[in-house]
């Protein structure tokens, strides 16, 4: 039986990739009999960068007594704090990434649509100093933690060049592809795109994309609203179909839960996930307004989009919660202390 404690910036109800999957490894856990403390922001949400560091840092430290190890959430936000406390009490700390926090915050700041990709090969020198500090900071994190987990070897290889990071620290764990779930016949044409509202996110150019589709095609819609995880599922489950055009996603949740309903899907080339789901997707250039207007309107078609249902159900590769627990205790007992 394992102690853990879990560091995550969000958690239900707050919605997001990070606030789903910290849910979903604490119950697995829990469920296996261990004993499993969940540490989230609060009053952290409200404070600078630094301050909010700083309490969740003292947070953590008064949340560490009996942990056998840290599972942290990201690598800056909470998983900087978290990696202090393991170091100054000799614990284990693991941390899975999720997004890339620099990455975002550059292009949210300065409006620099560049890809993820890229970023570290052309962007690192239009780093402004409070940028310069999370880099250096988040190395800092990310070479002291006892390993490190990517969702995909996509993000880690970018990391690994980005962040000088020895390999035999890190793994790679898939997200979870779960068994398949019924779905309903979609009534309309609407795809379904709600993500957060981040320029990362790419969302300007799919809305312009969308009003000119809909000068000659009116019954082609999106549907940019965000809902809680069950509701946002059931809005997929009733969806036409669902579409993704980011600059850069790891492992879209939304494009795995598209998978288990069956629901076709046009999602960016720019993703960590582009072998797995290669044979059942449809990509696009996020950069590539036409490509997206011309993708849209191919699987508008009805001999088109019937031909991805066929694919999609034919997509059978599942990754439990179980097991991706399974793989993290795995990795838990095999490394060192700090």
């Amino acid at each position: 039986m394992q102690n853990i404690l879990i560091v995550t910036g969000i958690f239900p109800p707050r919605i997001g990739g990070p606030a789903q999957y910290a849910k979903e490894v604490r119950n697995e856990w829990q469920k296996g009999g261990h004993v499993v403390k969940v540490l989230t922001y609060r009053l952290e949400h409200f404070l600078p960068t630094g301050i909010r560091h700083f309490l969740f840092f003292l947070r953590t430290c008064l949340s560490i007594r009996d942990v056998d190890f840290i599972f942290a959430l990201d690598t800056f936000s909470v998983g900087f704090p978290a990696t202090l406390t393991a170091k100054l009490f000799g614990k284990k700390i693991i941390t899975r990434t999720g997004g890339d926090f620099l990455w975002e915050g550059y292009v949210e700041r300065t409006g620099d649509k560049v890809l993820l990709r890229d970023f570290y090969e052309t962007r690192k020198d239009r780093l402004d100093f409070k940028e310069k500090i999370i880099f250096h900071l988040t190395r800092w994190a990310l070479v002291n933690n006892s390993a490190v987990i990517f969702s995909t070897k996509w993000q880690m290889n970018i990391f690994i060049k980005a962040y000088g990071l020895n390999p035999n620290r890190l793994y790679n764990i898939e997200n979870f592809y779960g068994e398949k779930i019924d779905s309903h016949p979609a009534v309309e044409k609407i795809f379904v795109a709600g993500t957060r509202p981040l320029k990362w996110k790419n969302l300007d150019k799919l809305s312009s994309v969308f009003s000119k589709i809909q000068e000659k095609n009116p019954e082609i819609k999106v549907d940019l609203g965000t809902a809680s995880y069950e509701i946002f599922l059931d809005k997929i489950k009733r969806s036409y179909a669902v579409i993704l055009v980011s600059l850069g996603d790891i492992s879209p949740n939304m494009i795995l839960d598209a998978i288990r309903c069956n629901k076709p899907f046009i999602v960016t080339k720019e993703t960590g996930i582009y072998d797995r789901i290669k044979d059942v997707a449809i990509f696009v250039d996020p950069e590539n307004e036409e490509e997206i207007k011309d993708k849209i309107l191919y699987l508008a078609n009805d001999v088109n989009y019937a031909n991805q249902v066929e694919k999609l159900e034919k997509f059978t590769f599942k990754h439990s919660w179980e097991e991706i627990c399974r793989e993290i205790l795995n990795i838990a007992e095999n490394v060192k202390n700090n």
